[in-house]
């Protein structure tokens, strides 16, 4: 297919992608960085809404799709190599992120101290629980996660609120099911079926990301006063928690890789209980 002068113009990369980042319109801070195919590309100058290529699912994916937090877009510029798209953009319900901050660059390097920490100084404007509830939700997209070092909870998980009778136990079991189902589907049909078809070594990858993630979270919070400051505390809270079941959610995702089920883990621990660590120790 021959592409319009415009974009035979860009340089796209060898898989045909150009790095795309998005800037709000008054402000002029930068939101987010995604990825554009030539597709895509034209969709967005087409529609003037941002429509972006999902690398881990190989396909489109117009922003706010399920959150309803779309991009209406004002100006696209190319920058001086042709390499790098710059979005000018209103984002609908001021929230970019899937951490359901106002845009996916809310960590600062503090240079204060004798070693430079990252410190999260955005808060978290809307829970993503609140935010993403079906098992096609934007969150499921791991381009966020994959161009700004932050997060995601997978597509496959459930975001709803759960009735207080379900205990943790059934949630697990749930979720076995699901994990044993995505093996057979096809890897376009949701995140965790594309890190199925990408093998096992990504999947060890993401459970490398997600655990240094959580240990960066667990740094910021332990450096957040309750009493000083309430509403840094408790974001840093939610985003450990958040982090965390980002690290179980993707090792479960490994665990199925080899058909086991979550009940051999609880069951493990089940038969540790009670024993100090060193009878443990000396019991394996």
């Amino acid at each position: 297919m021959t592409l319009p002068a415009w974009l035979a113009a860009i340089k796209f990369n060898t898989d045909g992608l150009i790095p795309a980042i998005a800037q709000d319109h008054k402000s002029g801070r930068v939101l987010m960085m995604a990825w554009m195919n030539a597709e895509a590309l034209q969709l967005t100058a087409q529609t003037q809404t941002a429509v972006y290529f999902s690398r881990s699912r190989a396909k489109l994916w117009h922003k706010g799709e399920s959150s309803g937090h779309t991009q209406t877009v004002h100006d696209i510029r190319l920058d001086c190599d042709a390499d790098v798209i710059v979005l000018s953009v209103t984002q609908a319900g001021g929230i970019a992120c899937h951490t359901g901050r106002e845009s996916c660059f809310y960590q600062r390097l503090d240079l204060s101290g004798q070693t430079p920490e990252w410190q999260t100084v955005d808060k978290v404007l809307k829970d993503p629980a609140d935010i993403y509830h079906s098992s096609d939700a934007e969150k499921a997209t791991p381009e966020t996660k994959e161009t700004q070092a932050n997060d995601v909870i997978p597509s496959d998980a459930n975001h709803s609120h759960h009735d207080n009778d379900t205990t943790n136990r059934s949630i697990l079991q749930q979720l076995d099911g699901v994990l044993a189902e995505r093996k057979h589907a096809d890897a376009d049909s949701s995140y965790v079926a594309s890190l199925y078809a990408k093998g096992l070594n990504k999947i060890l990858e993401k459970v490398g990301e997600e655990s240094t993630e959580s240990i960066i979270a667990a740094k910021d919070f332990a450096n957040c006063d309750e009493n000083s400051n309430k509403a840094q505390y408790d974001d840093a809270r939610h985003e450990l928690i958040y982090e965390v079941a980002d690290v179980w959610f993707h090792t479960l995702v490994g665990l199925a890789w080899f058909d086991i089920e979550s009940d051999a883990v609880l069951n493990e621990l089940g038969r540790r209980f009670g024993l100090s660590g060193i009878d443990e120790k000396a019991a394996r």
